[in-house]
């Protein structure tokens, strides 16, 4: 079983559509997949009950509260996608991080995002599992608009940050769409989305490394 942990230090910096993406994509490509819902909020609960008449669905499981919800996951469950309150630091996390492979941290190209990052990223430092090398963390610049100045620099500051930039995640309605419906890019296969479902590429090859 493969346990991603999608997490940050505030609301808004994409952590669902993350969440739910990497869920969708481990699905469609046959995976028995769970996305858990840290977060009261339910987003996440929400999009996989949306998902449910799919042929590829994915399995919600709320876990806002619940330190036993490792428990609660299907035996024949193959990958894991856990959706990280906002605003919860490493020491709110303790089951996730001890239950996750990687965590993914998404980061808009915001100074109040990415400040509010620094302070999360801090508070992973002293994490034993984090000092020690067995669990990874990767950056994902997200909301990105490349052609402007602010998220060409975010880039740059995250390219000297002791975590890799492990993909580029360009800014679009579309996620907004899919997320309603239930679905994700990588549920079409039209010219339209392949330049943003390329975006994913480094990160799912980073995941599964």
């Amino acid at each position: 079983m493969r346990t991603v942990l999608v997490a940050g230090s505030k609301g808004g910096v994409g952590k669902t559509t993350v969440a739910t993406h990497l869920a969708a994509y481990a699905a469609l490509n046959g995976r028995n997949t769970a996305l858990v819902d840290l977060d009261p909020q339910h987003s996440s609960m929400r999009w996989a009950q949306r998902r449910l008449q799919m042929t590829s669905p994915v399995l919600g499981i709320d876990g806002a509260g619940r330190r036993n919800w490792p428990d609660r996951l299907p035996v024949d469950t193959g990958y894991v996608v856990v959706d990280a309150p906002a605003g919860a630091m490493a020491d709110g996390l303790a089951t996730a991080l001890e239950q996750a492979d990687v965590l993914v941290a998404p980061v808009p190209p915001s100074t109040l995002d990415i400040e509010a990052t620094v302070t999360f990223l801090d508070s992973l430092a002293v994490h034993p599992r984090v000092r020690r090398g067995d669990l990874r963390v990767g950056l994902v610049g997200n909301k990105l608009k490349p052609w402007t100045q602010a998220s060409q620099q975010t880039v740059e500051l995250l390219q000297s940050w002791p975590y890799p930039l492990v993909a580029q995640l360009r800014d679009s309605q579309a996620y907004v769409l899919m997320s309603a419906l239930g679905k994700s890019l990588f549920d079409y296969h039209s010219a339209n989305v392949r330049d943003h479902q390329a975006d994913w590429q480094p990160l799912l090859d980073w995941i599964d490394r």
